[in-house]
Protein backbone atom coordinates (compact mmCIF):
# COMPACT_ATOMS: atom_id res chain seq x y z
CA UNK A 1 0.00 0.00 0.00
CA UNK A 2 1.55 3.23 -1.13
CA UNK A 3 1.57 6.55 0.69
CA UNK A 4 -1.29 8.05 -1.39
CA UNK A 5 -3.67 5.21 -0.46
CA UNK A 6 -2.78 5.52 3.22
CA UNK A 7 -3.56 9.30 3.13
CA UNK A 8 -6.99 8.72 1.56
CA UNK A 9 -7.88 6.15 4.23
CA UNK A 10 -6.84 8.51 7.02
CA UNK A 11 -8.89 11.38 5.53
CA UNK A 12 -11.96 9.12 5.24
CA UNK A 13 -11.61 8.04 8.88
CA UNK A 14 -11.31 11.67 10.04
CA UNK A 15 -14.36 12.79 8.04
CA UNK A 16 -16.44 9.83 9.29
CA UNK A 17 -15.48 10.64 12.85
CA UNK A 18 -16.42 14.31 12.42
CA UNK A 19 -19.83 13.39 10.98
CA UNK A 20 -20.47 10.96 13.85
CA UNK A 21 -19.53 13.65 16.39
CA UNK A 22 -21.85 16.15 14.66
CA UNK A 23 -24.77 13.66 14.72
CA UNK A 24 -24.17 12.81 18.40
CA UNK A 25 -24.01 16.51 19.31
CA UNK A 26 -27.31 17.45 17.68
CA UNK A 27 -29.07 14.31 18.93
CA UNK A 28 -28.10 15.21 22.49
CA UNK A 29 -29.27 18.80 21.98
CA UNK A 30 -32.61 17.72 20.59
CA UNK A 31 -33.05 14.89 23.13
CA UNK A 32 -33.81 12.37 20.36
CA UNK A 33 -33.64 8.62 20.98
CA UNK A 34 -31.50 6.39 18.74
CA UNK A 35 -34.57 4.99 17.02
CA UNK A 36 -35.99 8.45 16.29
CA UNK A 37 -32.63 9.76 15.13
CA UNK A 38 -32.68 7.34 12.18
CA UNK A 39 -35.51 9.38 10.65
CA UNK A 40 -33.34 12.49 10.44
CA UNK A 41 -31.14 12.98 7.36
CA UNK A 42 -27.76 14.53 8.20
CA UNK A 43 -25.60 14.82 5.10
CA UNK A 44 -21.87 14.33 5.46
CA UNK A 45 -20.00 17.59 5.67
CA UNK A 46 -23.23 19.65 6.21
CA UNK A 47 -23.82 21.57 9.44
CA UNK A 48 -27.45 21.58 10.59
CA UNK A 49 -28.72 24.93 11.81
CA UNK A 50 -31.32 25.28 14.56
CA UNK A 51 -32.76 28.41 16.09
CA UNK A 52 -34.78 28.75 19.26
CA UNK A 53 -38.10 30.66 18.75
CA UNK A 54 -37.88 34.19 20.02
CA UNK A 55 -39.95 34.91 23.14
CA UNK A 56 -42.18 37.82 22.12
CA UNK A 57 -42.47 40.47 24.79
CA UNK A 58 -45.58 42.47 25.76
CA UNK A 59 -47.74 43.67 22.89
CA UNK A 60 -51.13 45.37 22.51
CA UNK A 61 -54.34 43.95 21.14
CA UNK A 62 -55.13 46.62 18.56
CA UNK A 63 -58.63 45.30 17.83
CA UNK A 64 -60.06 47.49 20.61
CA UNK A 65 -61.31 50.91 19.58
CA UNK A 66 -58.88 53.82 19.86
CA UNK A 67 -61.69 56.40 20.02
CA UNK A 68 -63.89 56.60 23.10
CA UNK A 69 -66.71 59.11 23.54
CA UNK A 70 -68.42 59.86 26.84
CA UNK A 71 -71.14 62.23 27.94
CA UNK A 72 -70.33 65.05 30.34
CA UNK A 73 -70.65 63.68 33.87
CA UNK A 74 -71.01 60.05 32.77
CA UNK A 75 -68.13 57.74 33.76
CA UNK A 76 -65.86 56.85 30.84
CA UNK A 77 -63.49 53.88 30.36
CA UNK A 78 -60.39 53.64 28.18
CA UNK A 79 -59.69 49.95 27.66
CA UNK A 80 -56.15 48.64 27.02
CA UNK A 81 -55.62 44.89 26.33
CA UNK A 82 -52.06 43.63 26.68
CA UNK A 83 -50.65 40.21 25.80
CA UNK A 84 -47.55 38.59 27.34
CA UNK A 85 -47.26 41.28 29.99
CA UNK A 86 -45.15 39.12 32.29
CA UNK A 87 -43.74 41.07 35.22
CA UNK A 88 -43.98 44.45 33.50
CA UNK A 89 -46.10 47.28 34.91
CA UNK A 90 -48.77 49.30 33.15
CA UNK A 91 -49.12 53.07 33.42
CA UNK A 92 -51.59 55.62 32.07
CA UNK A 93 -50.29 58.99 30.87
CA UNK A 94 -52.22 62.09 29.75
CA UNK A 95 -50.53 63.59 26.70
CA UNK A 96 -51.84 67.14 27.18
CA UNK A 97 -49.46 67.76 30.07
CA UNK A 98 -47.52 64.45 30.09
CA UNK A 99 -49.04 63.83 33.50
CA UNK A 100 -48.60 60.36 35.02
CA UNK A 101 -52.08 59.31 36.14
CA UNK A 102 -51.70 55.72 37.34
CA UNK A 103 -49.08 53.01 37.78
CA UNK A 104 -50.41 49.45 38.03
CA UNK A 105 -53.53 49.86 40.17
CA UNK A 106 -52.28 52.90 42.08
CA UNK A 107 -53.35 56.47 41.28
CA UNK A 108 -50.42 58.89 40.90
CA UNK A 109 -52.40 62.11 40.60
CA UNK A 110 -54.25 64.24 43.10
CA UNK A 111 -57.31 64.04 40.84
CA UNK A 112 -59.00 60.98 42.30
CA UNK A 113 -61.43 60.77 39.38
CA UNK A 114 -58.78 58.68 37.59
CA UNK A 115 -58.53 55.00 38.53
CA UNK A 116 -56.75 52.04 36.94
CA UNK A 117 -58.75 48.80 36.91
CA UNK A 118 -57.24 45.40 36.04
CA UNK A 119 -59.33 42.49 34.76
CA UNK A 120 -57.44 39.24 35.40
CA UNK A 121 -59.68 37.18 33.14
CA UNK A 122 -59.17 39.27 30.01
CA UNK A 123 -55.85 40.92 30.78
CA UNK A 124 -57.45 44.35 30.28
CA UNK A 125 -56.14 47.48 31.97
CA UNK A 126 -58.82 50.19 32.00
CA UNK A 127 -58.49 53.84 32.89
CA UNK A 128 -61.73 54.88 34.58
CA UNK A 129 -62.59 58.58 34.48
CA UNK A 130 -65.41 59.61 36.78
CA UNK A 131 -67.52 62.73 36.17
CA UNK A 132 -65.66 63.64 32.95
CA UNK A 133 -65.75 67.22 31.73
CA UNK A 134 -65.04 68.78 28.33
CA UNK A 135 -61.50 69.63 29.49
CA UNK A 136 -60.76 65.91 29.97
CA UNK A 137 -60.93 65.37 26.20
CA UNK A 138 -57.61 64.49 24.58
CA UNK A 139 -55.02 61.77 23.98
CA UNK A 140 -54.21 59.21 26.67
CA UNK A 141 -51.51 56.54 26.55
CA UNK A 142 -51.41 53.05 28.02
CA UNK A 143 -47.70 52.39 28.58
CA UNK A 144 -45.78 49.20 29.43
CA UNK A 145 -42.48 49.37 31.36
CA UNK A 146 -40.31 47.62 28.77
CA UNK A 147 -36.92 49.02 27.78
CA UNK A 148 -37.59 51.25 25.96
CA UNK A 149 -41.27 51.65 27.04
CA UNK A 150 -43.99 50.79 24.53
CA UNK A 151 -47.33 52.56 24.47
CA UNK A 152 -50.80 52.51 22.92
CA UNK A 153 -52.55 55.86 22.48
CA UNK A 154 -56.30 56.42 22.66
CA UNK A 155 -58.48 59.46 22.01
CA UNK A 156 -61.03 60.36 24.68
CA UNK A 157 -63.81 62.76 23.69
CA UNK A 158 -66.21 64.25 26.21
CA UNK A 159 -69.30 65.73 24.60
CA UNK A 160 -72.26 67.65 25.90
CA UNK A 161 -75.47 66.81 24.03
CA UNK A 162 -77.22 69.72 22.38
CA UNK A 163 -81.01 69.84 22.19
CA UNK A 164 -82.52 72.58 20.08
CA UNK A 165 -85.98 73.63 18.86
CA UNK A 166 -85.47 75.95 15.86
CA UNK A 167 -87.49 79.15 15.95
CA UNK A 168 -87.71 79.35 19.73
CA UNK A 169 -87.96 80.42 22.43
CA UNK A 170 -91.20 82.09 21.24
CA UNK A 171 -93.32 80.75 18.38
CA UNK A 172 -96.47 82.43 17.03
CA UNK A 173 -98.94 80.23 15.15
CA UNK A 174 -102.09 81.16 13.22
CA UNK A 175 -105.32 79.79 14.60
CA UNK A 176 -106.33 76.69 12.63
CA UNK A 177 -102.84 76.11 11.26
CA UNK A 178 -100.76 72.96 11.69
CA UNK A 179 -98.13 73.39 14.37
CA UNK A 180 -94.78 71.83 13.55
CA UNK A 181 -92.33 71.73 16.47
CA UNK A 182 -88.97 70.28 15.49
CA UNK A 183 -86.56 69.02 18.17
CA UNK A 184 -82.97 68.31 17.09
CA UNK A 185 -80.61 66.33 19.35
CA UNK A 186 -76.93 65.92 18.46
CA UNK A 187 -73.53 65.08 19.98
CA UNK A 188 -74.75 61.81 21.48
CA UNK A 189 -72.73 58.57 21.53
CA UNK A 190 -76.00 56.70 20.93
CA UNK A 191 -79.45 57.85 19.80
CA UNK A 192 -81.94 58.39 22.65
CA UNK A 193 -84.20 55.47 23.40
CA UNK A 194 -87.17 57.82 23.64
CA UNK A 195 -87.98 61.46 22.98
CA UNK A 196 -90.86 62.70 25.15
CA UNK A 197 -92.92 65.83 24.53
CA UNK A 198 -94.81 67.72 27.24
CA UNK A 199 -97.34 70.54 27.14
CA UNK A 200 -97.32 72.76 30.23
CA UNK A 201 -95.30 70.05 32.08
CA UNK A 202 -97.88 67.36 31.23
CA UNK A 203 -96.88 64.50 28.94
CA UNK A 204 -98.79 64.73 25.70
CA UNK A 205 -101.45 62.08 25.15
CA UNK A 206 -101.52 61.27 21.44
CA UNK A 207 -104.80 59.34 21.88
CA UNK A 208 -106.67 62.16 23.61
CA UNK A 209 -110.20 63.16 22.46
CA UNK A 210 -108.70 66.34 21.00
CA UNK A 211 -107.11 64.29 18.21
CA UNK A 212 -104.81 65.50 15.46
CA UNK A 213 -101.67 65.33 17.58
CA UNK A 214 -98.83 63.06 16.48
CA UNK A 215 -95.07 62.69 16.83
CA UNK A 216 -92.47 61.36 14.38
CA UNK A 217 -88.91 60.63 15.56
CA UNK A 218 -86.01 59.88 13.23
CA UNK A 219 -82.99 58.46 15.09
CA UNK A 220 -79.38 58.56 13.98
CA UNK A 221 -76.16 60.50 14.53
CA UNK A 222 -78.51 63.46 14.71
CA UNK A 223 -81.93 62.60 16.14
CA UNK A 224 -84.91 64.68 15.02
CA UNK A 225 -88.37 64.53 16.59
CA UNK A 226 -91.38 66.30 15.03
CA UNK A 227 -94.45 67.20 17.09
CA UNK A 228 -97.39 67.91 14.76
CA UNK A 229 -100.62 69.52 15.98
CA UNK A 230 -103.40 69.91 13.41
CA UNK A 231 -105.96 72.72 13.40
CA UNK A 232 -104.33 74.71 16.21
CA UNK A 233 -106.67 75.99 18.92
CA UNK A 234 -106.21 78.73 21.49
CA UNK A 235 -105.99 75.99 24.15
CA UNK A 236 -102.91 74.62 22.35
CA UNK A 237 -100.95 77.66 23.45
CA UNK A 238 -98.41 77.12 26.20
CA UNK A 239 -94.96 75.76 26.95
CA UNK A 240 -93.83 72.71 24.97
CA UNK A 241 -90.77 70.71 26.05
CA UNK A 242 -88.74 68.15 24.12
CA UNK A 243 -87.15 65.66 26.56
CA UNK A 244 -84.67 63.11 25.09
CA UNK A 245 -83.97 60.14 27.35
CA UNK A 246 -80.19 60.78 27.38
CA UNK A 247 -79.86 64.53 26.80
CA UNK A 248 -81.00 67.85 28.19
CA UNK A 249 -84.56 69.04 27.62
CA UNK A 250 -85.43 72.06 25.50
CA UNK A 251 -88.59 74.18 25.71
CA UNK A 252 -90.43 76.67 23.56
CA UNK A 253 -93.44 78.91 24.19
CA UNK A 254 -96.18 78.57 21.58
CA UNK A 255 -98.72 81.37 21.06
CA UNK A 256 -101.83 80.60 18.99
CA UNK A 257 -102.99 83.89 17.43
CA UNK A 258 -106.49 84.81 16.27
CA UNK A 259 -106.09 87.55 13.67
CA UNK A 260 -102.80 89.05 14.88
CA UNK A 261 -99.80 88.55 12.63
CA UNK A 262 -96.42 89.26 14.25
CA UNK A 263 -93.30 88.85 12.13
CA UNK A 264 -92.42 85.58 13.82
CA UNK A 265 -95.70 83.82 12.96
CA UNK A 266 -95.30 80.25 11.74
CA UNK A 267 -97.36 79.51 8.67
CA UNK A 268 -99.24 76.25 8.22
CA UNK A 269 -97.45 75.56 4.95
CA UNK A 270 -93.97 75.90 6.45
CA UNK A 271 -92.35 72.47 6.72
CA UNK A 272 -88.70 73.32 6.21
CA UNK A 273 -86.38 70.65 7.53
CA UNK A 274 -88.92 67.85 7.24
CA UNK A 275 -88.08 64.83 5.13
CA UNK A 276 -90.30 63.94 2.18
CA UNK A 277 -91.80 61.00 4.08
CA UNK A 278 -92.77 63.27 6.97
CA UNK A 279 -94.32 65.87 4.64
CA UNK A 280 -96.45 63.19 2.97
CA UNK A 281 -97.48 61.90 6.41
CA UNK A 282 -98.49 65.41 7.50
CA UNK A 283 -100.56 65.95 4.37
CA UNK A 284 -102.36 62.64 4.98
CA UNK A 285 -103.09 63.66 8.58
CA UNK A 286 -104.48 67.04 7.51
CA UNK A 287 -106.98 65.53 5.09
CA UNK A 288 -108.10 62.56 7.21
Amino acid sequence: MNRSQICRILIYILLSGATLCQRTYFESKMNISNSDAKDFNFNDGQIAKFSKPLDRGPYFDTSATKNVTSLVGKTGHLNCRIKNLGNKTVSWIRHRDLHLLTVSESTYTSDQRFTSIYNKQTGDWSLQIKFPQIRDSGVYECQVSTSPPVGYTMIFSVVEPITNIPGGPELYIDLGSTVNLTCIVKHLPDPPLMVHWTHNNQEINYDSPRGGVSVITEKGDITTSYLLIQRAKISDSGRYSCIPSNANAKSVNVHILNGDHPAAVQRATTFSGLSLDVIVFVIILIYI
